[in-house]
């Protein structure tokens, strides 16, 4: 259902131009906020068992409010154009993002190809969907991207029977980036196939109908709400259709505190940050975090197991 842009933020802030994708839209009002992290509270406490995801508040009740562009632009994690949150957006403008080509491939793929930018967003249409945004380090913010579907991308590939896991791997050129190499190499980030192809995926090109900027992964970054944001794998140059699990940047820095999965859950903490409640960007105080970041009835079918620490660090 359209969505009007006056049930979601003041037009002066977000004009919209297309119509908004319903999925993802919501938030849950302050009374089944409580409610729901109640439930989580208890089972960190060793009393209750999780709930059944069926049973869960209906997170999509409300329209999310979308946090400002000036906020969304300037408080970063890029390590790549500085360590600090507002490194990135100071850095210089080096990254020439035009003209800009994807490769897509792997074993996986039948159909590999190189790809330029405007024929990647030439083929689907770009659509607008309003994303909760949850970093690992227990910040959040709420993001109006513009995109396409991952999954578009991914059939055009053809992908075969080894098309078990998709590799993402971003740019690393020192001439344009001050510390790239800083992992030892070009950041790389996977999905399992499944994962890709789940329709709140997105390979993003704008935000607020405006494009990508430097900061936040121009030209074209994934986008996985579910999951925390260090997913969110920027300035792609290459997706490939692999068979075996891909090793992802964070995951082989630190084993103990970054893993595949990478869900949002409120009851297993990071090492160094808890995961219970979050602090949004631009307010005071914190509020509980969500399930799956709040879209549990769409993605949780994905992990047999919410108990499974596997499925989250």
């Amino acid at each position: 259902m359209p969505i009007e842009s006056s049930e979601i933020t003041p037009e002066k802030v977000y004009k919209r131009r297309r119509i908004l994708i319903a999925a993802g839209v919501g938030v849950l009002g302050v009374p089944l906020i409580d409610k729901a992290y109640g439930i989580f509270q208890e089972k960190q406490d060793g009393q209750m068992p999780f709930p059944k995801v069926s049973e869960l508040p209906n997170e999509q009740s409300q329209p999310l409010v979308p946090t400002p562009y000036e906020t969304i632009t300037s408080y970063n994690n890029y390590y790549e154009f500085g360590f600090g949150k507002d490194d990135p957006s100071k850095a210089a403008k080096t990254l020439t993002t035009s003209p800009w080509s994807v490769e897509i491939g792997g074993e996986g793929a039948d159909k590999p190809g190189i790809y330029d930018i405007a024929d990647i967003k030439g083929e689907s249409a770009i659509e607008n969907h309003i994303y909760r945004f949850r970093c690992v380090e227990a910040w959040s913010m709420v993001i109006p991207w513009n995109g396409i579907k991952l999954s578009e991308v991914i059939k055009s590939a053809l992908p075969n029977s080894k098309a078990k896991y998709v590799r993402f791997t971003t740019i690393n050129d020192p001439q344009q980036m001050p510390n790239a190499g800083w992992a030892g190499g070009p950041y790389v980030e996977g999905l399992t196939i499944e994962e890709a192809m789940n329709p709140l995926t997105l390979l993003s090109t704008g935000i607020y109908d405006k494009p990508l900027e430097q900061q936040n992964g121009a030209p074209i970054r994934l986008v996985v709400p579910w999951k925390y944001g260090f997913k969110y794998a920027k300035s792609i140059v290459k997706i490939e259709l692999v068979e075996k699990i891909p090793q992802n940047t964070w995951w082989l820095q630190n084993k103990r505190e970054y893993g595949f999965y990478a869900n949002v859950n409120p009851k297993f903490n990071h090492p160094r940050w808890t995961q219970a409640t979050e602090r949004v960007i631009g307010e005071l105080g914190r509020k509980p975090t969500l399930l799956y970041n709040g879209y549990a009835q769409e993605v949780a079918h994905m992990y047999p197991d919410v108990e499974n620490r596997l499925y989250f660090f």
